[in-house]
């Protein structure tokens, strides 16, 4: 439960808490949601440890700590157990890819998991037998790839039924073992067999069951032989990420594969032999529904222990799927244990003549029985001298020729494979007749040829062949050095190990999976900084943008696959990746949460899907399975429906404008020429749109029905159009037969968007269509949304045969003249409560202001009065200049309307000048360098200079012309004050 390196580097949060034999998990997005889930057992192992000396992880003193010491002395101990008193077990591992799964089973280095130390255990005990009894122990590894049974080897095994055996595999060799290195040497060659068939069949092993079977028989030799046979699975499940149940979010073909079926129709199984534990009648358990459980019938059922440890990932960005492996741990809680002893006959000091003769046959019995055992296992020992020898002439090849070590996204496969690049030249590719013969997605007959000569090796691609070194695809011959990284095909992974000569004392470890991914993401111009950091003057990104680098790396390969598939099977699809709101921003100019998606072209039709990477992934499992039945000879033509590669037609999302309201909340007109861009900051189209300020008849404001505070407007009945005119230079539309578009935005609070009448087949489409919305008493919310945000406009692209958009007004609130009702008034709730709390505030604050103005405004007039009286008494002379009659007061009436509309045209201009300043900067915002073109490039950087400059001039002139209309207002009623005083 220790977080990887990609979820270190995401920043991950701990979401996992344990107390006792229960473990809880917090939604990170809403901490004070915790679910609880009890277990038999409970282990704890993202903290509180140190390594020692030789490598073992170790508790640092803290008691909450569990290393593969505590977990083998809880559940190994009692797997062992079981098997000498003569039980069936099985011990089964679940999680998530990534979460620890084969790390407790397998282990690494020094802290070796469950099989090991189980297997060695056992062969301790074997090791010290006595006289009169005899252990046999005898091993098989079986992969299950696709429901398919493989013994690791091509062509797989057959799983057939008996009604004495029940389900047995035809065909399994169970190799005879009398020590643990035999074991070790086994498991290491079933390790080889296993990453040749993940190449081979196209199947990552975190898809595939891997099922380690101990076949222990202990004979004792009494009066006749009494015999306990017990059966041990171990068995390494696939990534529970395929349990997710947004695995197939929004995709017409639930996710149906045949690895999901088996996890599936294990939980069942479990489920129905807990309820059958419990009493309770069950008519069926279903084993016979995947391959899976067809072949642990007989150690789940009847004379069985079952364990199942539930390996979790505590990062928080692997909520989802750490909370579903929990729950499927907690359907699948069951322990269950029968017993069955085995027969003794009891001797005699007095036999019979008779009992004498069954007694010899017995003995000879006894005899025939320990000759045949070891008969097998000198059969064995041999065996394992040939592969010695094998091992021995591959070290000394190893420190004498340069080679490939093979690199595979799990760990427990990667440096298993060495392919040797001997003196002269070597062929690389499918056919039996190349030095070196790969088999996997991409890799044609003769791929590649290696040369080895004077020292330096070199590596050239056939024609058309892919091969990549250090994430550059290569055309021609290319000299390699060492720790080089090679790509062969799709997706089959190397590093380049050169002649001792050339090796350094480099930890070569650090070149893994995600090293190759990360280097192929780097080449195409990938990288963290393309999808922005949390801000300036921070040196890490944001946690949830690293989360997006992983999620693109993690799917390159599998995009990379999902194109050659398409291409060997004739569908004609191309798969790119994309980042979804790359460079989009919300109504209020905050970035949005970026994620990926792939798009999807038809390259015949050039028709195009957008696919979440739920979907892909999904989709990318049934590839898989339609590529398999094509690779071994069936027809993988399938109907329509079932086809992984085919969808619908529907709109596509191409780019987003935003268009400030603020306008509105002045009652000011604004004629905006919005650019539409994708989501990758491109421009897609240019769309003409109006906002309007209007009454409720549809007749527009005037300069002289604007308003200088907004808050004007508060509680009175707000009129507004939004026009649409034209979409200009709609590159969606360029070249392409049967498509169209429609443009959609959404005002507010109303429940959906609103969207425009499609038009087809014209890269300069006219519009011309007009809304008019009404907010029948105006809050002060809706005030503030015209004041802060933008209108975010989208362009859809439609494709002939696709479902066009409800351009309609249906299901929206009318008025009685047929406007649009907006800022529609809401019950009282308590979700709303502190809005209103905070509402009062902002009246408090706003009267506060006007008791000030009103205290100014009594001691203007106290002062007013005061000079009147002094006039009235001493100063009658000049009564004819200083009386203020009705007509003084007129004009000065007068004067201040005539400020307050010279202050308003003012602001008019500046706001209609920042427009043009906004659009300038937009422009210089989204503009891109060209690519490999000198001379392109300076010219971009002349025009991005008078952009600069034309940008510069234009705002401080905007500001300038803004201080000298209201200083010369000022100074107008300055001179008006002072000549109106006495």
């Amino acid at each position: 439960m220790i977080l990887i390196q990609r979820e270190k580097d995401a920043g991950s949060r701990c979401v996992i808490s344990m107390d006792s034999n229960s473990t809880s998990i917090y939604d990170p997005r809403n901490p004070g949601h915790v679910k609880t889930f009890t277990f038999d057992l409970a282990y704890w192992s993202h903290s509180g440890f140190l390594k020692d000396e030789n490598g073992m992880l170790i508790s640092a003193g803290s008691n909450t700590y569990a290393g593969q010491r505590e977990v083998f002395r809880d559940l190994g101990q009692g797997v062992l157990q079981s098997a000498w008193q003569g039980y069936n077990a099985t011990l089964l591992a679940y999680g998530q890819t990534g979460s620890g799964k084969s790390y407790s089973m397998i282990g690494y280095g020094a802290n070796r998991g469950l099989v090991p130390s189980v297997c060695e255990e056992l062969c301790k005990a074997i090791q010290s037998q006595e006289k009169n009894k005899q252990y046999q122990v005898r091993l098989a590894q079986i992969v299950i790839y696709f429901q398919d049974l493989s013994r690791l080897k091509p062509g797989g095994l057959k799983i057939r039924e008996d009604q004495q055996q029940g389900f047995y595999v035809d065909g399994l060799k169970l190799v005879p073992c009398d020590n643990y290195a035999q074991i070790e040497r086994l498991m290491d060659q079933g390790n080889k067999m296993r990453t040749t068939a993940t190449t081979t069949m196209n199947a990552s092993s975190s898809r595939s069951h891997m099922v380690i079977t101990i076949q222990f028989k202990q004979v004792i030799f009494l009066d006749e032989a009494i015999t306990k046979q017990s059966v041990i699975n171990l068995v390494d499940l696939a990534g529970s990420e395929r349990q997710k149940s947004s695995g197939s979010e929004k995709d017409r073909l639930k996710e149906g594969t045949r690895v999901n079926l088996s996890l599936t129709t294990l939980g069942n199984v479990i489920s129905a032999l807990a309820e059958v534990a419990t009493g309770k009648k069950v008519l069926h358990i279903p084993y016979r529904d995947s391959v899976l459980t067809k072949l642990l019938q007989s150690a789940l059922g009847g004379n069985s222990r079952t364990i199942m440890i539930a390996a979790l990932s505590p990062a928080d960005i692997c909520y989802e799927e750490t909370l579903s492996t929990l729950r499927y741990a907690e359907r699948s809680l069951v322990s269950h244990q029968a017993c069955c002893f085995p027969c003794k006959h009891p001797g005699s000091s007095c036999l019979s003549s008779a009992e004498l003769r069954l007694l010899a046959e017995s003995e000879g019995r006894t005899r025939s029985a320990q000759m045949t055992w070891e008969a097998r296992l000198e059969e064995a020992r041999q065996e394992w001298e040939q592969q010695y020898s094998v091992m021995t002439q591959e070290r000394w090849m190893m420190e004498t020729f340069p080679y490939l070590l093979n690199i595979n996204e799990d760990p427990q496969l990667s440096w298993v494979l060495k392919h040797f690049i001997q003196d002269g030249t070597c062929d690389v590719g499918q056919s039996t007749s190349n030095a070196i013969i790969l088999r996997g997605l991409g890799i044609l007959d003769k791929h590649a040829t290696f040369t080895n000569a004077d020292g330096k090796v070199t590596i050239a691609p056939q024609d058309k062949c892919k091969v990549v070194v250090n994430g550059v695809t290569i055309t021609g011959e290319t000299e390699l050095q060492h720790s080089d990284r090679v790509i062969l095909g799709s997706n089959s992974t190397y590093l380049y190990v050169g002649p001792p000569a050339q090796r350094t004392e480099e930890d070569l470890s650090r070149y893994d999976y995600d090293f190759f991914q990360s280097e192929l993401a780097a080449a195409e111009g990938f990288s963290v900084d393309k999808l922005g950091t949390v801000g300036s003057g921070q040196d890490r990104a944001d946690p949830s943008v690293l989360a997006v680098f992983h999620d693109y790396i993690k799917l390159m390969p599998l995009v990379e696959e999902a194109n050659q598939m398409s291409q060997e099977l004739g569908k004609d699809l191309k798969f790119e990746l994309k980042v979804k709101n790359l460079a989009l921003s919300d109504s209020r100019g905050h970035d949005l949460q970026k994620e990926i998606t792939v798009k999807v072209t038809h390259e015949t039709t050039q028709q195009v899907w957008v696919w979440s990477k739920a979907k892909f992934i999904n989709r990318k499992f049934i590839m898989e399975e339609l590529y398999q039945r094509f690779l071994e000879g069936e027809d993988p033509a399938v109907n329509q429906d079932s086809d992984p590669f085919w969808d619908p037609v529907e709109a596509v999302h191409v780019g987003s404008a935003h268009v400030w309201l603020q306008a509105l909340a002045y009652r000011m007109r604004l004629e905006e020429r919005a650019e539409l861009l994708n989501s990758e900051g491109l421009e897609e189209a240019v769309v003409l749109i109006n906002l309007s300020s209007c009454s409720s008849d549809g007749r527009l404001f005037g300069e002289d029905e604007m308003v200088i505070d907004p808050l004007e407007l508060l509680e009175r009945r707000v009129d507004f159009q939004i026009h649409i005119a034209e979409c200009l230079g709609v590159k969606w539309l360029r070249g392409a037969v049967g498509r169209g578009i429609q443009i959609g935005y959404r005002v507010y609070d109303l429940p959906r968007c609103l969207y425009t009448k499609p038009v087809w087949e014209s890269a300069n489409p006219k519009i011309e269509e007009t809304v008019h919305f009404s907010a029948l008493n105006a809050s002060y919310d809706f005030l503030n949304y015209l004041q802060k945000n933008a209108l975010i406009v989208d362009l859809w692209g439609l494709q002939e045969g696709c479902m066009e958009m409800d351009s309609s007004l249906d299901g929206l609130l009318l008025t009685a003249e047929g406007t649009v009702v907006v800022d529609n008034p809401k019950a009282l709730t308590a979700s709303n409560v502190p809005e209103l709390y905070r509402k009062l505030l902002q009246m408090e604050q706003e009267t506060e202001l006007l008791r000030e103005l009103n205290r100014a405004l009594r001691e203007e007039n106290a002062l007013l009065k005061d000079s009147l009286k002094k006039w009235d008494t001493g100063h009658h002379e000049r009564l004819i200049y200083h009386f203020i009659n009705k007509k003084d007061a007129e004009e000065m009436c007068s004067h201040r309307t005539s400020c307050d509309a010279e202050l308003a045209k003012a602001l008019k201009t500046f706001y209609q000048n920042m427009s043009v300043v906004r659009e300038q900067f937009l422009q210089l915002k989204h503009s891109r360098p060209p690519e490999d073109n000198l001379q392109v490039l300076r010219l971009f950087t002349e025009r991005q200079s008078q952009m600069i400059s034309d940008f510069g001039r234009q705002l401080e002139s905007t500001v300038d012309k803004l201080k000298s209309d209201v200083a010369l207002i000022v100074k107008k009623k300055r001179e008006y004050i002072a000549y109106s005083k006495p």
